[in-house]
This record gives structure tokens, sequence and C-alpha cells, in this order.
């Protein structure tokens, strides 16, 4: 009895002693957190600025309180200050030969650049796209303390990439019909071969390399921080323009439900026009601009592909439909790039950028006749926008028509 009670004890004494060990262990690992490291971006090629101007970068806009009409989206997020890319620096890439130069001054962020991107891309020409890439000599100004008005404008070029390269997500090709409908043809699409690599990028006549749509290379490269949101560019009206690692914002635009209409239609590609194409009764798939429509709150973005996200408003790059900002919420003048490819010209105004156009190539574009084009435009400088709406079309869709007419 005197060994069964000393086994006894003995077992007890063990068994306590493991639950002791145990719950020690335990209390350990809920009292150790992880370290918070938080990380400042860096660039490579910042060293080309003097030590004196690398000051911690701050961007007047990232004070911007919505108006009280809008919504916050539900997420929050530690780099959105985009250090790298907000005061001055250069991008200098042996390999690519990218030579691109920003530069803050006097409320205006200046970019210089020769449009080479630093990363690789398809092969060009193609089999879809004639064009060899070049070096450009482009020069843009944009605002660093944007003004949010509210009401969507439209734009041709929304912005530039951090890297000097331009987003333009529409097209010059369309599909015009005797019965009267033109169609603009979308740069990513299935249906007609425009040339697209890998980087959703083509080339144009002049040799200028731009993004119609996501480039995981562009944010793979110019991710410094590793988080969610990888800032990739600058819009016209100065606010950023970001990636999603994780696609984590939808676009508020879905195909439309209703057929195609038109007659006798045919498809006018770079300076020819190409095969007869059956539009009529056609179910849109995304093939044309007009097969989408915007619905306010399918998504997470606004029509121009914009939120606010911890009081500061910016724009995303997505994987579905506009892709890149066909439109911007802040006050803006768009203007060609300077450089001898491209003259500035304002919005509203023709200047020189119109010099010269094929009235005849763009009434055909725009499906309207050239003598109407021309009584639209008046004596020179036409007023773009009331051309437009004589014509009943976009003002982008005009000089899209007047542009590749040149």
């Amino acid at each position: 009895m005197t060994s069964f009670r000393i086994n006894e004890f003995q077992l007890t004494f063990a068994v306590l002693l493991t639950v002791c060990v145990v719950a020690s262990a335990c209390s350990s690992q809920e009292t150790v957190s992880p370290p918070t490291i938080q990380t400042t971006a860096t660039h490579t090629q910042d060293t080309t600025t003097p030590p004196t101007t690398q000051t911690t970068a701050t961007h007047t806009q990232d004070t911007t309180t919505p108006p009280t009409t809008q919504t916050t989206a539900p997420h929050t997020h530690t780099d959105l200050q985009a250090g790298s890319y907000l005061g001055n620096y250069s991008i200098s890439d042996v390999v690519f030969g990218t030579q691109t130069t920003v530069t803050v001054s006097d409320n205006t962020r200046t970019i210089v650049t020769n449009a080479l991107p630093n990363h690789e891309t398809g092969l060009f020409p193609n089999s879809g796209n004639p064009n060899t890439i070049s070096a450009q000599s482009n020069r843009y100004e944009y605002p660093t303390n944007p003004a949010y008005r509210g009401a969507a404008a439209e734009v041709r070029v929304p912005g530039v990439a951090v890297n000097g390269v331009k987003f333009e997500p529409g097209t010059a090709e369309t599909v015009t019909c005797v019965s009267g409908e033109t169609y603009r043809v979308e740069g990513l699409q299935d249906t007609f071969n425009l040339g697209m690599d890998f980087n959703n990028a083509h080339v144009q006549p002049t040799g200028a390399y731009h993004y119609h749509g996501l480039s995981d290379l562009l944010a793979e490269v110019h991710d410094h921080s590793g988080g969610e949101l990888v800032h990739v560019g600058f819009a016209a009206d100065g606010y950023l323009i970001y990636i999603s690692t994780n696609d984590t914002y939808k676009p508020s635009y879905q195909l439309t439900a209703s057929l195609r209409t038109g007659s006798d239609c045919q498809i006018s590609l770079g300076d020819g026009q190409g095969p007869n194409k059956v539009v009529g009764g056609t179910a849109p798939d995304g093939t044309y601009t007009s097969d989408w429509e915007y619905l306010p709150g399918s998504g997470d973005l606004d029509e121009c592909n914009g939120t606010f996200i911890e009081d500061r408003y910016l724009y995303l790059v997505t994987n579905e439909f506009p892709y890149i900002s066909r439109c911007l919420k802040g006050e803006f003048n768009e203007s060609r790039p300077s450089g001898p490819n491209s003259e500035r010209t304002p919005r509203g105004q023709t200047g020189s950028t119109l010099s010269g156009p094929d009235l005849a190539a763009a009434a055909a574009q725009l499906g309207v006749t050239e003598e109407q084009l021309r009584l639209a435009l008046g004596p020179p400088p036409p007023d773009i926008e009331a051309a437009a709406s004589s014509l009943g079309v976009t003002t982008g869709a005009l000089r899209a028509a007047l542009d590749s007419s040149r």
C-alpha cells in the first residue's frame, strides 16, 4: 500500500510537472509578438541627386480630405507615400536605355524622358504591330497639389508611369458602319490583333511604347516597399497611379446587355481599311469600348478607376476594363508632351498637333461625311468640344480621329 501511494504520488507529480512545462511554453508563445518593421522605399538611381536635396519626400495631395459625399474605401495601407518617387529622382538604365529625370518645384512635377521602358518588352515589329520602339524626347508638367473637382473629364493620355512611359488605353482603330454606327476598338481584346506584348503595351508609328493595361513588370521593377499597393505613375491632374499586387480593387464596369446594331461595317486599321465586319445583332464581349457601361457601386472604383484610400484620392490600374483611367477627377490641362514627335496642345484647342489632318480619313473613323466634319470644325482654331457635340461624338473620339489622320 505504501509503495502504491509513493508511486501514485510520483505519477501525480510527473503529470503536474508536464502540465506546468506545457503551460509555460504556451505562455511564452503568447507573450512574444513579431517586431513591427517599417521600411522606407529607396531607389538605387536616386543617388544621382545631390545629398542636400535628398530629404524625406512629402506630397501636398496626401492631406486632401474627400468631400463629405465621398466614402473612403474600406482598406487601410501604410505604403501610400511612395517616397521613392514623390521628390526629385532619375532613372538611367544602361540595359534598356531608359533616361528619365523628374524634378519637383513650385507645385509642378516636370518629367523629362526618352520614354524607353526599364524592363523587358515583347518583340516589335510583330504581326499585329509594324512599329519599332525608339527613344522619344518628351516633357510633361503635372501639378503636385491636385484639386479634386469630382466631375469626371475625359482624357486621352491620363498620365505617365514613373519610368517615363505614357499610359494611353484608347486606340485609333474603329469599325464604321454605313448605317451610321462607329465602334472604337479596345486595345485589350481577342478579335483584332493589335500586337500587344506581355506588358499589355505596344508601339505607335512614332516609335512611342505605351501601356494599354496592367504591366506586372512595371509593378515588380518599382515595388520598393513590398506592400499591396505599388506606386507606378502620375496622373495628369496630379494624383498618383497605383497597381494592387493582389488585385483587391474591382472596377465598376460591366458588359452591356443590348445587342449591337449596324450594317455594312468595315474595320479601319492604321492607314488602311480592313475587311468587312459583322456587327449588327452581335453580343457585347469587350471588343469595343461601347460594349462596357459604368454601374456605380458595382465595384470598388469610380468611373475613372479611382477611389479614396485613407483620405487620399488615387487611381488604380486594373486587370479588368477600363484597365487604365479614361477620365480624371481632378483639374488638369491635357497636353501632348513637348518634343520633336509630339507638340503640346491644351485641351479644347488644336494648335500645331492637328495641322494638316486628313479630314476624309477622320470623317470615316467618326462615321460622318467629310463635309459634316469640316462644317463642325469651322475656321481655325476649331472648338473641339463644340464640334464633337454637333457631330454627336465624344471630344476624345474627335481628337483621336484627327490625330490619327495626320
